[in-house]
């Protein structure tokens, strides 16, 4: 298990795990970002990363990727 900060660019992952405090993990949730579903990392951008979540286009900080486990 990774950080999704640290996964390759293009490669599917599958989330493990969801960290963080509850409000986070809620928001996170909201945006597609739950235990077994799966996320692709597209590209980083100034430390934030660009990523597809449920067919979506999603950019997050590299602080919030590293509460999400894959």
């Amino acid at each position: 298990m990774m950080p999704l900060s640290l996964a390759d660019m293009g490669e599917e992952n599958i989330i493990k795990k969801v960290g963080g405090n509850p409000e986070v993990r809620s928001h996170l949730a909201d945006l597609g970002f739950v235990p077994g579903g799966s996320v692709t990392v597209v590209t980083t951008m100034g430390g934030n990363l660009i990523v597809n979540v449920k067919d979506s286009r999603v950019a997050i900080s590299k602080e919030m990727a590293n509460k999400i486990m894959v």
